[in-house]
């Protein structure tokens, strides 16, 4: 077998590894790409205690193995649309990704069931362009498989959350 072979033999292999499995969470307005791994569990949409004095985009608090949670509608903070739960809505608890985070898990409102994708370079690319203003709370505009899809800012949301529950508080 030459160099040559081997070098091609290799590069499938090496694409497939730099895969990641994606979740796409519908919301409000869009749908979200997040590492699955930032997902801890999906729970069915119960109402949430209220917080006083929270931004509307905090839907209030729901309770989670022991954890008082808060529940955030990603569309309503972004100003992408305005949304309620209800029937159909499910709940997503993520992982916070920020060290400065003031709870190690906080919860998405979602409309339906979140659907595990696998990502590879080939398959996503950046929507827009260079300039355009983006919502909240978002990252970037892509495209998966041509289908339009958010990237939030996780750590940006984080910081959002603990600001208005400082204030609420």
């Amino acid at each position: 077998m030459s160099n040559e072979n081997q070098i091609s033999d290799a590069a499938p292999e090496a694409t497939s590894q730099a895969d990641i499995r994606g979740v796409l969470i519908q919301v409000g307005g869009a749908r979200l790409l997040l590492p699955n791994a930032t997902i801890a569990e999906v729970l069915s949409y119960a109402p949430p205690a209220p917080i006083e004095d929270a931004p509307r985009w905090l839907l209030g608090q729901i309770r989670w193995r022991g954890w008082h949670l808060p529940l955030i509608a990603f569309g309503e903070l972004s100003g992408l649309a305005r949304e309620q739960g209800g029937l159909g809505s499910k709940v997503v608890v993520l992982k916070a990704l920020s060290a400065a985070s003031r709870l190690p898990y906080f919860a998405l409102l979602t409309q339906g069931f979140p659907r595990l994708v696998t990502v590879s370079r080939d398959s996503l690319s950046i929507a827009g362009r260079e300039g355009d203003v983006l919502p909240h709370a978002v990252q970037a505009r892509v495209l998966l498989n041509d289908d339009p899809a958010l990237l939030p800012d996780l750590e940006a949301l984080e910081a959002m959350i603990g600001e208005a529950l400082a204030q609420a508080a």
